[in-house]
């Protein structure tokens, strides 16, 4: 196992944090443009409570920050490998590719969703709440307290629906790997990598020694 040394923490948390000031910025770049576009060309959102306004924007930009912050974390992880690790994460690499070459249009699909299963699940919510929102708030029999109360109504609905969702796929993913358990042979590569750069280390000693003299 690779233990990591002070600078290497040092240098996984810097990345860590350039993430999450990355993707801070981007959600904001866009929720926040978005939220004054809309409040400029729909009355019925100028009419809503700030605090949902705010909500709106932190709906966007929580994901996006934890998503690059650790996105930037596991990078920095892969470049600090080297040597028999970073063959084995090539070797990983080459093998997932090839099996994602091998499935078909639907399988593909139905991987990318396992693979980014809560991006799929906040990203419907994000757009049913927007949907129900948008419907809410153009019924013209209704004040704008009864709207916010149907609104909140709608958004316990839909979070509800998230967490079962979110539960299904957990145990379809988790019945799937049962199903297709694989052993790991991370550690029989990891040996033999090891091994193979230990010889190629000893082959190389009698050249570096000085020749004896006759």
């Amino acid at each position: 196992m690779k233990i990591a040394t002070e600078e290497e923490l040092a240098g996984h948390y810097r990345a860590t944090v350039r993430g999450a000031i990355e993707g801070t910025l981007g959600a904001l770049a866009v929720s926040v443009p978005a939220s004054y576009y809309m409040h400029r060309r729909w009355a019925a959102y100028r009419a809503l409570p700030i605090q949902l306004k705010t909500m709106g924007v932190i709906m966007v930009v929580a994901p996006l920050f934890a998503i690059q912050a650790e996105r930037r974390g596991v990078q920095f992880d892969q470049s600090t490998w080297t040597g028999a690790g970073m063959r084995e994460l090539e070797r990983e690499e080459r093998a997932q590719q090839s099996r994602w070459n091998m499935l078909g249009q639907r399988e593909k699909l139905m991987d990318w969703a396992m693979r980014n299963q809560y991006k799929v699940i906040l990203g419907s919510w994000a757009t049913s709440m927007a949907i129900a929102g948008a419907l809410v708030m153009r019924n013209k029999h209704q004040t704008m307290s009864q709207k916010v109360v149907q609104a909140r109504m709608w958004a316990q609905g839909l979070t509800i629906g998230v967490i079962i969702a979110a539960g299904i796929a957990t145990h379809s993913q988790r019945k799937e790997a049962q199903e297709h358990r694989q052993v790991d042979h991370t550690w029989q590569n990891m040996v033999e990598e090891f091994q193979a750069e230990e010889k190629m280390a000893q082959a190389k000693i009698p050249h570096m020694l000085p020749a004896s003299s006759a």
